[in-house]
């Protein structure tokens, strides 16, 4: 370290296939994680991201495909020979050895010297906080002081690329939100490539450069949090991102307007509208009958149909409706999303914001000439 970062080295993946049998865990994964970067796996468990990342590590081998770290392909290589350091769920601390033995356990085995040890040592352990903790054992700390020690022996070997399988998982909801933001710091900081492994959205949105997002083995989309919550690529994608998830609605929900789409587009759609999307409006294109309400504080989820199709609405929380009410809604052009019906993938339509004028009148926006007192008698 001695104060520079460390420099990434590229992941390249390049049709990377895993069977047991008949059984397919992963099919044809081509993608790249960025050097210096920090990329997500993300998806359901199930889908294939802790294999993968096994993969990676050379904990596992691929039944077809190669694996390349940099320039050098490292398929056939043993994992301690691939230059990666790793971070488990579990962190893995050696109970009978106190922290210090704990972080440097990896540089004794590699027969780094003693001085070299002692000072990067003191390094880590002044980065990570752990300085007063040197001297006790694993389960002398807490939970959050435990995932810094294993970080600690991950940092400490210099290795330009770090992989992580789900470490926060077992922390509380609080402490995991710190730790996150300490994360993406340090890998800002010391620059490595970093390959993390979590089913959590919330994670992978607020940490990573790109988000890798699979589904059953495949690759669903791969792209930066900003982009996969803007334009997901499938209606999975649409519906895995986002809290609570997208709306995915048939043509019949838009009346008249969804029909003029699916004529202009030559095949079937399904429509994605965000819950924050919809907004009450007089003079709105939908309707919306409300079936039910969740408070949720600052903000109240509506639940109702449009067009017959259940719905979502997110609205502040001190404009729920009660239940039974009719609404009127607008919605933007920009906020429709258009999917095939029959492969679940994006479509585009040049001419939608042409199709759709009657949904968005800007007036009836919330904030802008509708009162909130006013929304429920709406």
């Amino acid at each position: 370290m001695s104060g520079a970062q460390q420099t990434g080295r590229a992941i390249r993946l390049e049709g990377v296939t895993r069977r047991w049998g008949e059984t397919t865990a992963l099919e044809q994964i081509s993608v790249e994680a960025i050097a210096g970067k920090f990329t997500a796996l993300l998806g359901p468990s199930g889908c294939g991201k802790s294999t993968l990342l096994r993969i990676v590590a050379g904990l596992e081998e691929a039944s077809e495909g190669r694996v390349l770290i940099g320039d050098e392909d490292v398929t056939a290589r043993s994992a301690d020979k691939r230059d990666l350091s790793m971070v488990f769920q579990s962190y893995a601390l050696f109970p009978h050895l106190s922290v210090a033995e704990n972080i440097v356990f990896g540089l004794k085995t590699r027969r780094v010297g003693r001085d070299e040890r002692h000072a990067r040592l003191a390094q880590v352990a002044e980065l990570l906080g752990l300085t007063p903790y040197l001297d006790r054992k694993p389960s002398q700390l807490s939970g959050g002081q435990q995932q810094r020690v294993a970080l600690g022996r991950a940092v400490i070997s210099q290795r330009p690329v770090c992989l992580m399988d789900e470490p926060l998982s077992n922390l509380d909801a609080k402490l995991r939100h710190a730790m996150r933001t300490e994360l993406r710091a340090l890998q800002r900081k010391l620059g490595f490539t970093m390959l993390y492994v979590t089913h959590d959205q919330v994670e992978a949105i607020t940490m990573a450069d790109q988000v890798v997002l699979m589904n059953a083995g495949r690759i669903e989309q791969v792209a930066s949090p900003h982009d996969l919550y803007e334009r997901p690529a499938t209606v999975f994608a649409a519906r895995f991102i986002g809290t609570p998830p997208m709306n995915i609605l048939p043509a019949s929900a838009l009346g008249e307007i969804g029909a003029r789409i699916e004529a202009a587009a030559g095949r079937r759609l399904r429509f994605g509208i965000r819950p924050e999307a919809l907004y009450p409006d007089p003079q709105g294109a939908l309707e919306m009958r409300l079936t039910g309400g969740e408070y949720l504080g600052a903000d109240a989820l509506v639940q109702g149909t449009l067009g017959g199709a259940e719905a979502l609405m997110r609205v502040p929380g001190q404009a729920l409706a009660p239940t039974g009410s009719v609404l009127r809604l607008g919605l933007g052009a920009h906020d429709l999303h258009l999917f095939d019906a029959d492969t679940g993938k994006r479509f585009e339509l040049p001419q939608l914001a042409s199709l759709t004028t009657r949904l968005d009148t800007p007036a009836g926006r919330p904030g802008v000439t509708t009162p909130l007192s006013n929304w429920k008698d709406l």
